[in-house]
């Protein structure tokens, strides 16, 4: 790598441009425009093998884009669209081989990717070849709320094609048939998925007299009965009457305590503090690792329950917080935000004790301080750990002891510039190359959504009336743009 230029030879350079035409200035000027478009084109495909490689997990982020957030200095928002860019391309062959030439800014193909398929890419190409980034940005806009008509109308349709029947068979069985909304379908498959974990799978093949006497026959181990599979249909039928059955016994539920929507975890004291065997688990529910309750005990409200050997409750203590609102606010007015070096995480996120306080850990800003919960659960997985400073700090190191932090490796490698102009000016890359090829026509919004509507769904004729529809509709509200 060539040396810093020294600001001496910075003036000289910039004195020099005063000698250089207006003509030759715009020259060097689209020149280089096409160049950036190659370089941030060899840069997307970069980040895009590096993300597949997931290069950035041993830097302890949470995502390529956070890489470059940290890395690279892009702001959060701006790293997500790289990102997203750089795993589109590929897909799009035409408009990659265009930015590759510097034909394309990023801005156009940031754009384009929003929208572009196999069967629309040439299209979009040709428009943005043609076009302003101005010009691109609002056909995308334009395109995306027709597709939003077009899904409006699909909803529309749904709502008024809902319909639900039933009516008994000539053998005394209940026939269903009906219709839903996508939402409220879900909802419904949703539901029926958990009742069936509660339908047994499988069936006596000895004769009963009721289905009680299966439930009775399958629990006792005297019984000599052979057992069958139950079909999967069957079970499905047997898991909507428990559903009725379960809101006939229930009703509607008319509580709104903010304990419904609680998660509660049983650990022993003991468990807590010496990570030794005992209960560790959800209330109703399965088994937890000791360090995932010790996470959560972290921040959250405690109850402290007294039993006897039997297990029979002698006490119930009062709901106390781990860490006061006080002394929250004074965390959060410090902190303000995940404290991992790199992390922009301001919202949901915990207040950590360095030194729990299972272990005699006190609850004091000094022993506190905020993760994000990823970070939160890494660093009681082990792979992050906080070590205090002599001024008061903490530094974060990884299972080797290397502090996770900013800087580049000692050993990495230079690129040349020598070596990256030569890439560059075998890309044959002139004024013309990255210049807009508008002339100043105007730009017919709606034939051009209508013919990328009818561009992409040529495979399924059918479906092309109602987009023509949502096009005309938009057409029809947009004027020519002159600009």
């Amino acid at each position: 790598m060539n040396e810093p230029t020294p600001p001496s030879a910075e003036l000289t350079q910039s004195t020099k441009l005063t000698h250089v035409s207006t003509d030759d200035l715009e020259d060097q000027i689209t020149e280089l425009a096409g160049h950036l478009n190659a370089a941030n084109y060899r840069w997307l495909t970069l980040i895009a093998e590096f993300d597949r490689r997931h290069g950035w997990v041993g830097a302890g982020l949470l995502s390529c884009a956070h890489w470059l957030n940290f890395k690279c200095g892009l702001n959060l928002g701006a790293a997500r669209e790289r990102v997203r860019v750089a795993h589109a391309l590929p897909g799009l062959p035409k408009i990659s081989a265009s930015m590759a030439r510097g034909e394309l800014s990023y801005s156009k193909v940031r754009a384009l990717t929003r929208i572009a398929c196999a069967a629309t890419e040439e299209s979009l190409l040709m428009i943005a070849l043609h076009g302003t980034a101005h010009h691109v940005e609002t056909l995308v806009r334009h395109y995306r709320r027709a597709e939003h008509v077009e899904q409006l109308a699909c909803e529309e349709r749904q709502e008024r094609n809902i319909s639900f029947s039933c009516w008994h068979d000539s053998d005394g069985s209940v026939v269903f048939h009906g219709r839903m909304p996508a939402l409220s379908g879900e909802l419904f498959m949703k539901a029926l998925d958990a009742a069936i974990e509660a339908v047994p799978a499988t069936e006596p093949l000895s004769p009963v007299k009721h289905p009680h006497d299966w439930a009775q026959a399958a629990e006792d181990p005297e019984e000599d009965v052979d057992h069958a599979l139950r079909p999967y249909a069957a079970r499905r039928a047997d898991a909507l009457a428990l559903m009725a059955e379960c809101f006939l016994k229930h009703g509607v539920p008319t509580s709104s305590s903010a304990d419904r929507y609680q998660v509660v975890v049983h650990v022993d004291a003991a468990t807590l503090k010496d990570r030794s065997d005992g209960r560790c688990e959800i209330e109703h529910g399965s088994a937890l690792s000791v360090e995932t309750a010790r996470r959560l005990a972290c921040d959250a409200s405690l109850t402290r329950v007294d039993e006897n050997t039997e297990g029979d409750v002698l006490n119930v203590g009062r709901k106390t917080r781990a860490i006061s609102p006080a002394l929250r606010r004074a965390l959060n007015a410090r902190d303000s935000g995940c404290r991992f070096p790199g992390c922009t995480f301001h919202r949901f996120v915990d207040a950590h004790h360095v030194r729990h306080w299972a272990d005699g850990g006190e609850t004091k800003l000094s022993n506190l301080v905020t993760l994000c919960r990823a970070h939160h659960r890494m660093v009681h997985t082990g792979e992050i750990i906080i070590q205090t400073t002599d001024d008061g700090g903490w530094r974060f190191v990884n299972q080797d002891g290397r502090p996770y932090k900013g800087a580049y490796r000692a050993d990495a490698p230079m690129y040349a510039a020598d070596a990256l102009r030569s890439v560059h000016d075998a890309l044959n890359i002139t004024p013309r190359t990255a210049a807009t090829r508008w002339a100043g026509e105007r730009m017919d919004y709606g034939l051009a959504l209508q013919g990328l509507f009818a561009q992409r769904d040529r495979p399924t004729p059918s479906a092309r009336g109602d987009v023509s529809a949502a096009t005309r509709t938009l057409a029809a509200e947009m004027p020519a743009d002159h600009a």
